[in-house]
């Protein structure tokens, strides 16, 4: 297909805004589709998985199209609960528009200005859809007014609603001042003549979206000033033009489940939308690349998932050349990329394609070393687009299966998950011998367990994880390490005189020898090192490693017969056990950075909640029409934050957490620690 009859469009914003809902109304006005379904019902074409049907909510991002006077409309559907924000941060990479779906009864909310923001940073055009009008307590010039508040004067609506708030009739496009009703149950609207009841309001928005086209334009302005105004299709070429460079922010109306508006955003894609060799290249690390259907391929992996039939699936979109079923591609990773198995997905349908041209979207199956943030390549090539940023886990659970014998399946299940969501972390800490599973939120995460429960067969029994405390020393102690076991034959010998002080505070350990005239064998001044390292790494008072300590050897004995290095490693870990008395052990607590961003009205709970964590206000500021709440916290207080800031905020808030330093703690909590370390032995 010729790239400029394709529109790639990713339905983004808010949970709760009706983007699923938006979605499969633009399928049945198509044609795509014979009924409307529901998510309330489970029935809808982009909300498949068993987990969003039984949730009611969009976890991963969908992809259907639709044709409409001779052009292509992939449509991305994308979460807007903030827990699975990275497949809404990947859809926008495959987009050249991004159509901000906002409640007219909600209004502008945290996740709209946060993805409002990186499709800024991806490059790509930005509309805005008020959905919900017919809804109780909507209101259609207040969304505005939020929106011009929130985006700026770029902000120009197209579209004017007909009829009282809360019951919409129909809309009127406000280039042609044409009026539309619709009839219930019909996507298509009639035309009629302008109603008095918006006359005025519709001739303001058409002065104003005039003067804010002929701003882009200089040949435009000059003749405005001279009192022409530009016709209808000057102005749809302007408006085009001012929506692919970010100049304008059109904004249009409806309601989703009462199928007013659905056509006319159909057509606001078709005339006014950005074609893919309009968007803006996205970055590379390296090599550079050129949209054109003739050059090498170069197509981006945005989304990787498993299907029960045709196992790994992997959508992309290409950004330069053409993809064949023929074509043997490699990926960004070295491994090779055999094209054999294309499709068209339509939700969680799809239909095998020969070839995927420039500017369009499909899928491939069966490329198991692929994953999401790969480029897809021709063979010799050194492009690799940059991978999406993703934001990093928050909320962490230990994880164990609930059967011994499932070890190894638990391992490869969450292998998989990793690879198909790369806002998962799985790691195995030594230090607490403990599986942790983060991601970005509670919900993240109980979505994450129950697939691979559903998938894998794999119960599996959840924590909060331990805190890695751990502990230093305020005193010092200089003590002789000494180990001697005699059992016949060659026996085991060794001394070492240590000196243990405190080191700066995050220096770590650090060894220092200061053995004079041989007092120890060089070669076994190692072995003590090795056997002081491991004693501090068991802890002296709770079990946590020590740390920020320096430990001099000064002196020792040996024997030529029964010293070894196993006999000077022991002589070290004895030599800690011989200080631990003196050396006023105490707790050090990991101190995270916290950043919280939300609405103004709750910056007051969110401050107080911080100080009842222990936590330290850095500062605050505005960011985008949000409070933004910088903060130092225990990390202990923050292991269910996520849980907490959500029941704060109604889920309006958003939070980043990473590791600062250690800090002593306070005596009430050592108390704790060391209470609760007594308690595991």
């Amino acid at each position: 297909m010729d790239p400029k009859a394709i529109r790639n469009v990713a339905l983004v914003g808010h949970g709760g805004a009706g983007k699923t809902a938006l979605a499969e109304s633009m399928l049945f006005t198509a044609g795509r589709i014979n009924r409307v379904g529901s998510v309330t019902d489970g029935n809808t074409v982009m909300d498949f998985e068993p987990e969003e049907i039984d949730r009611q909510i969009s976890l991963g991002l969908s992809v259907a199209s639709i044709e409409a006077s001779g052009h292509k409309i992939n449509l991305i559907d994308t979460p807007g609960y903030a827990d699975f924000v990275g497949d809404a941060r990947a859809a926008l990479r495959a987009a050249d528009l991004a159509v901000f779906v906002v409640s007219a009864v909600d209004g502008v909310e945290v996740q709209t200005e946060l993805l409002w923001e990186i499709a800024g940073r991806e490059g790509i055009a930005r509309a805005v859809f008020i959905n919900k009008l017919d809804r109780e307590h909507s209101s259609f010039n207040r969304t505005l007014g939020q929106l011009k508040a929130a985006f700026g004067k770029r902000v120009a609506p197209i579209q004017v609603p007909i009829g009282p708030e809360q019951e919409p009739e129909g809309i009127v496009r406000v280039v042609s001042e044409r009026a539309y009703i619709y009839k219930a149950g019909d996507p298509r609207g009639v035309l009629v003549d302008l109603p008095d009841s918006v006359a005025d309001t519709v001739h303001e928005a058409h002065q104003a979206l005039v003067e804010a086209v002929v701003e882009t334009d200089d040949a435009l302005i000059e003749a405005y000033f001279d009192g022409v105004e530009p016709t209808r299709d000057r102005m749809v070429e302007a408006i085009h033009a001012s929506v692919a460079t970010g100049e304008i922010y059109p904004v249009m109306v409806g309601s989703a489940t009462k199928l007013i508006g659905i056509d006319t955003l159909a057509e606001f894609i078709v005339d006014f939308a950005p074609n893919p060799l309009e968007r803006p290249i996205p970055p590379t690390d390296e090599g550079d690349i050129e949209m054109a259907a003739d050059g090498d391929t170069v197509a981006y992996v945005f989304k990787a998932t498993g299907d029960q039939y045709v196992g790994r699936i992997n959508v992309f979109r290409v950004f330069s050349g053409t993809v064949r079923s023929d074509h043997q591609l490699e990926s960004s990773d070295g491994s090779a990329a055999k094209m054999a198995n294309l499709f068209a997905m339509q939700g969680k349908d799809h239909s095998d394609v020969t070839e995927v041209g420039v500017g369009d979207i499909a899928a491939v199956a069966k490329l198991d070393q692929v994953r999401s943030g790969h480029t897809l390549r021709s063979p010799g090539s050194s492009v690799v687009l940059a991978p999406v940023e993703m934001p990093k886990p928050v909320h962490e659970v230990s994880i164990t299966p609930r059967s011994n014998q499932d070890e190894n399946k638990l391992s490869s299940a969450l292998a998989q998950a990793q690879e198909e969501d790369q806002t998962i972390r799985v790691e195995r800490r030594a230090e607490t011998q403990e599986t942790v599973l983060s991601g970005l939120g509670e919900t993240h995460v109980d979505v994450t367990l129950s697939r691979i429960a559903r998938k894998n067969g794999v119960e599996i029994d959840t924590e909060i994880p331990r805190v890695p405390y751990r502990e230093t020393i305020e005193g010092t102690a200089d003590v002789e390490g000494k180990h001697k076991k005699q059992s016949g034959g060659r026996g085991q010998f060794a001394v070492a005189f240590v000196k243990f002080e405190p080191n700066q505070r995050g220096a770590g350990y650090e060894f220092v020898n200061a053995t004079k005239g041989g007092s120890i064998p060089r070669n076994l001044i190692p072995a003590v090192d090795k056997g002081i390292r491991e004693a501090l790494e068991r802890g002296i008072l709770a079990g946590y490693p020590v740390i920020d300590v320096r430990a001099t050897v000064y002196d020792g004995k040996y024997h030529s017969v029964d010293s070894d290095e196993m006999s000077f490693r022991m002589a070290g870990i004895m030599a800690v056990r011989q200080a631990s008395s003196l050396l006023r052990p105490t707790i050090l607590e990991p101190i995270a950075e916290l950043a919280v961003r939300v609405p103004e009205e709750y910056m007051g709970d969110v401050i107080g909640d911080v100080n009842a964590k222990r936590g330290r206000v850095l500062g605050m500021d505005t960011d985008a029409g949000s409070q933004l709440v910088m903060a130092e916290v225990p990390m202990a207080e923050l292991q269910r934050y996520s849980v907490d800031l959500r029941s704060m905020t109604g889920g309006r808030g958003w939070f980043t957490v990473e590791f600062s330093h250690y800090d002593p703690a306070p005596p009430q909590e050592i108390r704790k620690i060391v209470s609760a370390a007594s308690e595991v032995v």
